[in-house]
């Protein structure tokens, strides 16, 4: 596969983090503006922000958690040349896996349904570490 195509679905996640970041930004603007959330009291990092600027910087952090592993495979499957077929498909179902577990975080929260999509990113993040190991350390 090309570094295009295995670099795509990461410019993707980035995108989707940046999103989030800007989707704070303006959430925790218009609690500020509005008067809603006064400076002295979120000042040093107290969690007084309301609801929706809470979920947003809350799916904005979860952001530096699990992807953080994703990062990592792609910046070693490429110099490694193993950014193959199943790795680029499999980044592109965890960046979606990704899109759909902010969206319900910053929408519904329904925490039910956001761990499902969690797991799901994740076992699909396994898979694609177990074939990489795999792959770097059996030469499959």
């Amino acid at each position: 596969m090309s570094v295009q195509m295995a670099l795509l679905p990461v410019f993707v996640q980035i995108g989707l983090t940046f999103a989030l970041l800007i989707g704070m930004v303006f959430a925790r603007r218009k609690a500020l503006v509005s008067g809603e959330t006064k400076i002295r009291d979120i000042a040093l990092g107290e969690p007084n922000w309301p609801k929706g600027a809470t979920q947003t910087a809350n799916c904005y952090r979860n952001q530096f958690e699990l992807p953080v592993l994703f990062y990592a495979l792609i910046a070693l499957a490429l110099p490694l040349r193993h950014a193959d077929l199943f790795i680029v498909l499999m980044s592109w179902v965890f960046v979606v896996t990704r899109f759909a577990h902010a969206g319900v975080f910053i929408t519904s929260n329904d925490l039910g349904q956001r761990s499902s999509i969690w797991l799901a990113g994740v076992l699909v993040l396994l898979a694609m570490w177990v074939y990489f190991a795999l792959k770097i350390l059996l030469l499959i």
